[in-house]
């Protein structure tokens, strides 16, 4: 299979908010009030977390079904330390990003637990979302003046 390319456009439409599009969906991505947003939606960071809980989620059911097994039920859930000095403009001590992430599935299903170890091993090999949290992905960022001719 060639390569997948997937894109989000969008608009600021105030400092603390974007709306965006991804194919057919509108994505509201917001800070909650005490970030100076209007808590209308996740923010940034839930959103990535988000992101890693439903791509372990397809790629477990989908390993399961190789492995030979059915998840009846899956709960995950995911959380994540950031310290928001070097966000916020106080401090360059610390990353801007995550320090942590932690992922816990609670998988409903027959299977032993050697197996749901094995599941494991291949689900965090083969998420895409994981594979980005792990490691480097060079990124490119510009910036374009918008103007207008008089």
């Amino acid at each position: 299979m060639s390569d997948l390319k997937f894109t989000v456009t969008g608009n600021s439409t105030s400092a603390t908010q974007f709306i965006g599009q991804a194919r057919q969906f509108k994505l509201v991505i917001d800070e909650p009030e005490a970030l100076n947003g209007t808590d209308e939606d996740a923010n940034p960071v839930e959103y990535i977390l988000a992101g890693f809980a439903g791509c372990v989620n397809v790629v477990g059911h989908l390993v399961a079904k190789e492995l030979g097994f059915k998840i009846e039920k899956l709960d995950i859930e995911v959380s994540g330390q950031i310290n928001p000095n070097r966000f916020l403009g106080v401090s360059q001590d610390e990353r801007a990003g995550f320090k942590t992430i932690e992922l816990n599935l609670i998988p409903k299903t027959d299977a032993s637990i050697e197996t749901l170890a094995k599941w494991l091993e291949i689900v965090e090999a083969r998420c895409p979302v994981r594979d980005n949290l792990s490691n480097k992905t060079p990124i490119k960022i510009s910036v374009e003046k918008e103007y207008s001719l008089k």
